[in-house]
């Protein structure tokens, strides 16, 4: 593979419960308003939409060797996605999401694969003529920081709500040139986003939900809108968010156009009950 997008982290099977409400830390009952079961994991969302951009993209992650997980990489690689995994026996990263039609989610991890020592020979191969990594947080990831740094190729990490003291997540922030996070650990992000461009990023983003984003550079801070969406399920909107601002920057895009086309592709995510559309016809 040539100019592709390496991505390092997990992938799931998700099944999604919706509710009215999110449950209250007391025995009660409660109905479901739909259920539904498909693709998660924050590693699959990226590959998904990237792929979808016209990229080609090369996904390393672990998976069990239940059908499950079978599954999940016949319909990754169906959309397009390259799946570089080792079967682990047991069930693969399996989540149960009690969502909200607001977007509130509380995720229950059903299983996990055991962590197996990556082969970093075999991370180092692929990482070949890549035009960006992208290391999602994870212990495999965590793992492979160093080669993925010894490569000189442009490490993007996403964060998630990171809270500025996380130990797990220093290791990305440090090796990362661009950051993206969310503001759900940090009342304030500004001075977090400037101090790592301060220590040498590239760009920081912090996404704001329905309050658009803001990105750092060292031309200051952008701001960008929210595109109006009808919302169907939010579940990988970061993602996909991430993803239109890396294709945008590999096309040579400025901070400002590269979060115009990243809120315009997160509306991809929004508008569906799946991470991408591409997956509805090869889910059962």
């Amino acid at each position: 593979m040539q100019d592709h997008i390496l991505i390092c982290g997990p992938v799931s099977w998700n099944k999604l419960v919706y509710l009215d409400r999110l449950p209250e830390p007391r025995p009660h009952v409660q109905f479901a308003l739909e259920d539904y079961e498909t693709i998660g994991g924050t590693s699959a969302g990226k590959a998904l939409h990237l792929s979808g951009l016209g990229r080609s993209v090369a996904c390393h992650t672990s998976l069990g060797d239940d059908d499950l997980s079978a599954l999940l990489r016949s319909v990754l690689e169906a959309a397009g996605v390259v799946v570089f995994a080792p079967e682990i026996p047991g069930y693969g990263e399996r989540h149960l999401n009690l969502m909200t039609r607001a977007g509130e989610r509380v995720s229950l991890y059903l299983s996990v694969p055991e962590f197996v020592a990556p082969d970093v020979a075999q991370f180092t191969t692929l990482c070949k003529d890549a035009a960006a990594l992208v290391m999602d947080l994870s212990e495999t990831s965590r793992t492979l920081l160093p080669a993925a740094v010894s490569t000189r190729i442009p490490i993007w990490t996403d964060v998630h709500d990171y809270d500025g003291r996380s130990e797990f997540h220093k290791p990305f922030i440090q090796a990362a040139d661009y950051i993206f996070m969310n503001a759900d650990g940090m009342s304030e992000p500004v001075d977090f986003m400037r101090s790592r461009i301060e220590a040498g990023a590239k760009v920081v983003v912090c996404t704001l939900g329905k309050d658009g984003a803001m990105a750092f550079d060292t031309d200051g801070l952008h701001r960008v809108n929210a595109v109006a969406a009808e919302v169907r399920d939010t579940n990988g909107a970061g993602d996909a968010f991430l993803a239109g601002f890396l294709d945008a920057t590999l096309t040579g895009a400025s901070t400002d156009a590269a979060l115009a086309l990243a809120a315009s592709q997160a509306v991809i995510a929004l508008g569906t009950k799946h991470l991408h559309p591409s997956i509805e016809d090869h889910l059962p």
